[in-house]
């Protein structure tokens, strides 16, 4: 397999994993699956976040935040690598508890990664609602 298929197959095994268990509440597999070097941040649906402490407290946040998914699934629109870069831009589609109370909704997400070591790392992130 070439960069664009093992990136993709990383995408819909490993990361999907890590947010489906990240809107169960539980957010150590999402942690794993981002660079703990600088430079790293988060321009979330609810909350921003830049560099590793902050970005580390904000997946705790959320961790503590959700709980009791029922449906996480990701629409890949697009995505790239080239060289040791890649990007995702798709579609969340998500139904979870957001602080006990039952929520369904949509993120459009985009994100960045590099490859460090041979390892796909997430180290930038910005999603908001659809709000159509």
């Amino acid at each position: 397999m070439g960069d664009r298929e093992d990136f993709l197959t990383w995408i819909k095994t490993d990361l999907y994993q890590a947010e489906a268990a990240l809107h169960d509440g539980d957010p150590e597999p999402r942690r794993a699956l981002w660079s703990h070097e600088e430079p790293v941040g988060v321009l979330g649906a609810w909350h921003n976040a830049c560099g590793l402490a902050e970005v580390d407290a904000l997946f705790t946040a959320l961790g503590q935040s959700f709980s009791h998914c029922t449906s996480y699934a990701f629409e890949l629109l697009a995505y790239d690598v080239v060289g040791n870069m890649a990007y995702t831009a798709g579609l969340e589609h998500v139904s979870t508890s957001v602080d006990g109370e039952p929520r369904t909704y949509t993120l459009r997400a985009t994100q960045v990664y590099r490859r460090e070591n041979t390892a796909w790392r997430a180290a930038h992130r910005h999603a908001d609602a659809v709000t159509q």
